[in-house]
């Protein structure tokens, strides 16, 4: 398997960072304006203002309405959205590739023209307000949500990216664009674009535009929270428990992440996984069943994820537990090992083909990397791992004692995982 892209990257004399790679076999170009500022850069008063910085962008420039900018992306067939996460603001969009300079004059427009407009503020506030009611509506969402304090403690990474209520309430015009202009500087945005693209000239659209932003003070670098180990169980008439355990990770570069996504997928992380077969398909106790990985420039959580019925629970539990300390007791079979690679180069490989997935990708190997990690380094460090590395990062990852459990549905104020928990800590 020999796996070659090509990636071009231009650094504009502000510093803002241009990469992109040529996908000739496709006919869209999927371009995305990415800044290394995300929800952990916020103080407790400021959380949530990044998140609606991105909904703001949307809503109106100097030269252009709300309306006239979903308008003329609708009128080009182009597809836009963005995303806020705990490192990271995106904005990006997809367009074919005959409508390339089309998406970047608008893209620019938002970008780097937003009015931020009191009016614009006051009816976007009720937007976000439903969006955090419709995560308290989930409660899937929101086990997960319940998860960031009860393992990062009152770390920023503990926050719900949305913000509280309160927050979003004060936020006005002013706050917004302080934020904005603060956060917003050349040195964290990277312009990533995958398709049909030729660099020189993609080059030749955004430079002008993007390198007149001006440099910034730059600002306090990241904390790096301690793993905390809470229980952390919210009562609500449901007729299922929804459940999620969060255990020690790894962080985006640590050398071990491969190794890590191998262990998530023989855990938890498709069909013939432990979890899934013994919870599932075994046992007939949960319909979904799943472990995750979460990793940060610094630190990470690996989490599992289920909802059963409230006389289950405990029993569930204690599957999860037992499927996780059998990682750390068994080295997993040959068969086992090659199985989780193949499954986890089949997803890489293919995800591959999409420009979309191609533009991420550019981008995060830019923030946490400096450069483009080739696809076939990253195969053959996916085909390295053996099973004594499984067995030793499972030592360390779920030896650590640091694990919290988040438990959402009825009678949950009467639920005690004290011992189940302090059980599993001792015998790890």
């Amino acid at each position: 398997m020999n796996v070659k892209t090509t990636v071009n990257k231009t650094t504009l004399s502000n510093g803002v960072r241009i990469v992109s790679t040529a996908m000739p076999h496709v006919r869209s170009v999927s371009m995305g304006v990415w800044v290394h500022v995300g929800a952990r850069d916020e103080t407790d008063a400021e959380g949530g203002l990044s998140h609606f910085i991105e909904h703001m962008i949307f809503k109106g420039t100097v030269r252009r309405t709300a309306f006239q900018i979903a308008k003329e992306f609708d009128a080009i067939g182009g597809q836009t959205n963005a995303f806020t996460s705990m490192e990271h603001t995106c904005y990006y969009a997809r367009v074919l590739d005959t409508q390339l300079e089309t998406m970047v004059a608008i893209l620019s427009d938002i970008f780097l023209n937003s009015a931020f407009d009191e009016k614009e503020v006051e009816r976007e506030r009720p937007v976000i307000l439903q969006e955090i009611g419709m995560v308290e509506d989930s409660p899937e969402e929101l086990v997960h949500t319940m998860m960031g304090p009860a393992f990062w403690g009152g770390h920023p990474l503990g926050r719900s990216i949305l913000g509280t209520r309160e927050n979003i309430l004060s936020f006005d015009s002013q706050a917004i664009k302080d934020f904005f202009t603060r956060r917003y500087q050349p040195d964290r945005i990277v312009i990533a674009v995958a398709g049909n693209v030729d660099h020189d000239r993609f080059v030749r659209m955004v430079g002008p535009v993007f390198s007149t932003i001006a440099p910034g003070n730059g600002f306090a670098p990241r904390s790096t929270p301690a793993a905390g180990c809470e229980i952390k169980c919210r009562h609500r008439d449901l007729e299922q428990t929804h459940i999620c355990l969060g255990m020690h990770g790894v962080s985006v570069a640590d050398p071990r992440r491969f190794a890590t996504s191998l262990l998530n997928t023989i855990l938890g992380g498709n069909m013939s996984s432990r979890l899934f077969q013994t919870v599932r398909e075994e046992r007939g106790l949960a319909y979904s069943i799943y472990s995750f990985l979460t990793s940060y420039v610094d630190t990470g959580m690996l989490g599992v994820y289920t909802a059963v019925a409230p006389k289950d629970m405990y029993a569930c539990i204690d599957l999860i537990l037992d499927q996780v300390r059998r990682l750390e007791k068994e080295p997993v079979s040959a068969e086992v090992m090659q199985d989780a690679k193949e499954f986890t180069k089949g997803n890489l490989l293919m995800a591959g083909e999409s420009p979309d997935n191609q533009m991420v990708r550019l981008a995060q190997n830019e923030f946490y990397f400096g450069r483009t990690i080739p696809m076939q380094s990253v195969i053959d460090n996916i085909d390295a791992v053996t099973a004594d590395d499984l067995l030793s990062l499972a030592t360390d990852l779920f030896g650590s004692g640091s694990k919290a459990i988040t438990v959402l549905g009825p009678d949950a104020g009467l639920i005690d995982l004290s011992g189940q928990l302090n059980l599993f800590r001792f015998q790890s």
